[in-house]
């Protein structure tokens, strides 16, 4: 048995390694998701992670101002 790491594209799985197997052999294959799921989207977004209702303040500022750009430009 080995173990393997790769990134999952759709219903293919790309493998860091070759798996030393000729192609077209038949596997069996368990997933274990490297870190537990949503803990990336964690990690991007840092110091945010814990501050949800400052992000959508944030957020809300940024889309005001870029629609205050888009009126004051007529785009």
């Amino acid at each position: 048995m080995h173990i393997l790491k790769g990134i999952i594209h759709g219903k293919t799985i790309q493998l860091e390694h070759e798996p030393g197997l000729p192609d077209g052999q038949a596997v069996s294959v368990t997933l274990l998701p490297a870190m537990p799921i949503g803990e990336g989207l964690r990690r991007s977004f840092a110091s945010w992670a814990d501050e949800a209702g400052e992000l959508d303040s944030f957020l809300d500022e940024i889309r005001h101002d870029r629609k205050r750009q888009r009126d004051e430009t007529g785009r």
